[in-house]
C-alpha cells in the first residue's frame, strides 16, 4: 500500500521534474521569455495586459497575474512573454514562482485557452478583400517582420491602411508594447522596409489597444468601490 502511494506522488510530480524552462531575455528590460519546451498556443498569439481581460481567456495567463509584480502576459506558439511591473521588481524573485506556475500549469493538462476562444487577436491574415497595397503590407509582416518580432518575445499585428495619407497603423504586442526601443524599431526597421517595397507607405503608426484599456479602466473603478469604506 505505501509503495503505491509513493508511486502515485511520484507520478504526480513527473511532469514538472522532465520540464525545462528557458528563459531569455529581450529588448525590453521589464519582459522575458519563457520558453516550456512543449506547444503554447501552436497558432495565433494572446495579448493580456490586465487579469480582467486575462480571467475571461486564459487560465494560464490568469495564474500568471495572480504571482506579485506580473504586469503582462503574452502567449505566443511555443513561449510565454511576461513583463513585469517596473525595474524595482526584481526577476531573481519573480523567475521561481513563473518556472513553478508554469510547471503546475501544465501538469494538470487544463486547455491555455477558454473554451471557444479565438487565440489569435490578429486581423492581418491576407483577405480576398483587400487590395494589392494591403495584401503587400500584410504579407511582409508575416515573412518578413512577425518572425523577428516574435523572436523578442513579443508580435506585431496589422491594424489598417489609410491609401490617402499612406498611413500604417501596427499593433505591438508582449515585450514590443512596452519595450522602450519599440518606437525605433518601428521606424527605423518595420518603416524603413514597408517603404522600400511598398511605395504607397508613407509612415506607420503604433496604436494602443484600446479594449485593453477600457477593461482596466472598469477593473480599477470596480476594485476601487470593492475597497471603499461604507
Amino acid at each position: 500500500m505505501a509503495t503505491r502511494l509513493f508511486l502515485r506522488a511520484f507520478q504526480r510530480l513527473l511532469p514538472r521534474r522532465t520540464m525545462y524552462i528557458q528563459s531569455l531575455e529581450t529588448p525590453n528590460p521589464n519582459s522575458l521569455k519563457f520558453m516550456p519546451g512543449r506547444t503554447v498556443l501552436g497558432e495565433g498569439t494572446a495579448d493580456f495586459a490586465h487579469i480582467s481581460t486575462a480571467a475571461r481567456r486564459s487560465p494560464l495567463a490568469t495564474n500568471l497575474f495572480r504571482i506579485a509584480g506580473v504586469s503582462r502576459v503574452f502567449l505566443g506558439p511555443d513561449f510565454v512573454t511576461i513583463t513585469k511591473e517596473d525595474e524595482d521588481t526584481e526577476w531573481a524573485v519573480l523567475k521561481p514562482e513563473i518556472y513553478a506556475t508554469i510547471m503546475d500549469f501544465f501538469a494538470t493538462n487544463q486547455p491555455i485557452m477558454n473554451e471557444n476562444d479565438v487565440a489569435s487577436t490578429r486581423n492581418d491574415i491576407e483577405d480576398d478583400e483587400d487590395d494589392e497595397t494591403v495584401s503587400m503590407i500584410k504579407e511582409l509582416l508575416d515573412t518578413r517582420i512577425r518572425p523577428t518580432v516574435q523572436e523578442d518575445g513579443g508580435d506585431i499585428t496589422f491594424v489598417d491602411f489609410d491609401s490617402d495619407t499612406g498611413v500604417v497603423r501596427l499593433k505591438m504586442q508582449g515585450a514590443c508594447s512596452t519595450c522602450p526601443s519599440s518606437i525605433v524599431t518601428l521606424k527605423n526597421g518595420v518603416e524603413n522596409m514597408l517603404q522600400f517595397y511598398v511605395p504607397e507607405v508613407k509612415r506607420v503608426e503604433q496604436i494602443e489597444d484600446e479594449s485593453e484599456r477600457v477593461a482596466m479602466d472598469a477593473f480599477e473603478k470596480f476594485e476601487q468601490r470593492k475597497n471603499a469604506p461604507e
